[in-house]
């Protein structure tokens, strides 16, 4: 079988001058890319946390961390808080992905619209709802005469459980349909009761998908920024440390070593989390009968009313977040109004305006860098392209705030020639790309994978060359998943704010950074209209994009 793959990629390789150079440069421009954009500055943080505050090379930033209580207490909060959410995230969201898969709830499309609700705005939102709600002068609050303690561990807990919610539903909805009915129909036969299916089949057939959800939710907690920033308060994480460290105290090395004490958790989370979801993905088979769930009224009632609950919170905090923006003074004054929206601080809506345009660079360029190495990868030898993918998978281990950490040490510089890059839209657009690279290869490498081999060959062999070969067979196949894999990196690029918050200057401001700055002045209802702007331009991009994504592809052969 290896013999006749390698024969069939022999027999659709180029074999004209202009063939080769075109699959060369298709190869190499995105292995340069994640070169110098993702193993360099991988390796100046490195290099640079032995680099000591008088310019001299040794272990004290090491030795410095051993004799810094404020770094290990943070540690021990992102752990704590960590693992926290991952248990309450991950009991939440099997009910959810349980009530809408396996049961026959109504509102099935409410509770996932909800869900989509945290990606289309910056995780910062969040917390300034659950401020709006239940902060010191919050409407809940008002409402019951009392003065309610949000800031800390518990209003960060609620919030990053919020955010990290959908990615854990979404993961298990996906092991759920490992399930196959004929098992249920089996268990039925002998006897089994509901329960006991449960226990003995759906349980053991999720829990691969339950550890990929729990690492999953893991990493996304401990190397969250936005909520940290807004509502940790007295409570601080590792990722709030490295920003004080850099900004606060200006203490870069100390600051390379806290990124790096980040990275070793995280990267542990992804491994072990990549490792699971290997083993899942011979578990389903491709003739398995996925469950048709009957009516049961008790179940469903059940499902129903926690799914709900869960889905109102959610959208009760998000629809909070634009109300705020529209009222005079927010509880004690609930008139309508436009003011908030007339922004003159951090910029104005000038970095909205620039968020769009890199967001716009970052899907653009991604995507193209992406399709062109993909394809290449599928001429190489096996050996070739899983060290390609193994590499291409290396930056979902990267928290964002350690990535832009280390875009500032390599690329802040005057003596490499890629220090002309700090500071310009295409450098922050880069790092958001190489932040999210590995979901968005997963991605594009399985729509290449559909290609149809013997299609390539044909068009080859009726003399179409790489060009007519990208045109005729590539694109009309992959052409909804380039608008998928696009619209990803935008909306990604819009609301992050951990891996572009060191790469801002004077000149060069981001959309996300500025509800951070607002919120931090005070300008709460500022911040709120501001955060409103960014989800109805994600909103409006998603909704545009997806039906181009989900138009049927004619092909031209």
């Amino acid at each position: 079988m290896n013999g006749a793959a390698s024969t069939n990629l022999v027999a659709a390789a180029p074999v004209t001058v202009v063939d080769r150079w075109l699959f060369h440069v298709f190869l190499l421009v995105p292995l340069a890319g994640l070169l110098l954009f993702f193993a360099l500055p991988m390796c100046t943080i490195f290099w640079r946390s032995f680099i000591l505050t008088d310019g001299s090379i040794g272990l004290s930033n090491y030795l410095d961390l051993w004799r810094s209580p404020g770094v290990w207490r943070a540690l021990f909060n992102s752990l704590w808080l960590g693992f926290s959410t991952m248990a309450i995230t991950l009991l939440l969201g099997f009910v959810l992905a349980y009530g809408v898969e396996r049961t026959r709830m109504p509102g099935r499309r409410f509770v996932m619209m909800c869900l989509s609700l945290p990606v289309l705005a910056p995780s910062l939102v969040l917390g300034l709802g659950l401020i709006f709600l239940l902060g010191r002068n919050g409407l809940i609050g008002q409402w019951l005469g009392i003065r309610i303690e949000i800031y800390g561990f518990w209003g960060l807990l609620i919030a990053d459980v919020m955010y990290a919610l959908p990615q854990a539903v979404m993961i298990l909805r996906a092991s759920l349909r490992f399930g196959d009915s004929r098992q249920y129909e089996a268990a039925e036969v002998i006897g089994a009761s509901a329960w006991r299916q449960f226990r003995d089949i759906t349980l053991p057939g999720m829990r691969y998908g339950a550890l990929s959800a729990a690492f999953v939710v893991f990493t996304v907690t401990i190397t969250d920024f936005g909520n940290a920033v807004v509502i940790g308060g007295n409570f601080p994480v590792l990722a709030t440390e490295i920003y004080n460290q850099v900004f606060g105290q200006m203490r870069f090395g100390m600051g390379a070593v806290v990124g790096l004490l980040l990275l070793l958790p995280s990267a542990f989370s992804v491994w072990i989390e990549r490792v699971t979801a290997q083993r899942q993905t011979g578990l389903g088979a491709e003739s398995a009968v996925q469950p048709v769930p009957k009516r049961q009224l008790l179940r469903d009632g059940a499902f129903f009313a926690v799914c709900m609950t869960v889905s109102c919170s959610l959208l009760a905090v998000i629809v909070t977040v634009v109300s705020g923006s529209f009222m005079r003074l927010w509880p004690y004054k609930m008139e309508f109004t436009f003011k908030h929206y007339a922004i003159t601080l951090a910029g104005g809506h000038a970095s909205l305006w620039t968020s769009l345009g890199m967001s716009v660079l970052t899907a653009v360029l991604g995507t193209l860098l992406l399709v062109a190495l993909t394809i290449s990868v599928r001429r190489l030898p096996e050996k070739a392209a899983r060290r390609i993918a193994w590499l291409s998978a290396l930056p979902v281990g990267v928290p964002g705030v350690v990535l832009g950490l280390a875009y500032v040490f390599a690329f802040n510089t005057a003596t490499m020639p890629w220090g002309a890059l700090y500071g310009t839209l295409l450098l922050v657009a880069l790092c958001n790309f190489y932040h999210y690279h590995t979901q968005a290869y997963v991605t594009m490498a399985t729509g290449v994978r559909a290609v149809p081999t013997a299609l390539e060959e044909a068009c080859t062999v009726l003399g179409g060359g790489a060009g007519r070969v990208l045109r005729d067979v590539f694109l009309p196949v992959l052409r909804p998943t380039l608008w998928a894999v696009g619209l990803f990196l935008f909306m990604r690029s819009m609301v992050t704010l951990s891996a572009v918050i060191f790469l801002i200057t004077p000149s060069l401001n981001l959309a996300a950074v500025t509800v951070m700055r607002l919120d931090e002045a005070g300008f709460t209802s500022q911040a709120a209209a501001f955060s409103t702007c960014i989800m109805v331009v994600v909103g409006i991009a998603s909704i545009t994009l997806n039906g181009l994504s989900n138009r049927k592809a004619r092909p031209t052969v």
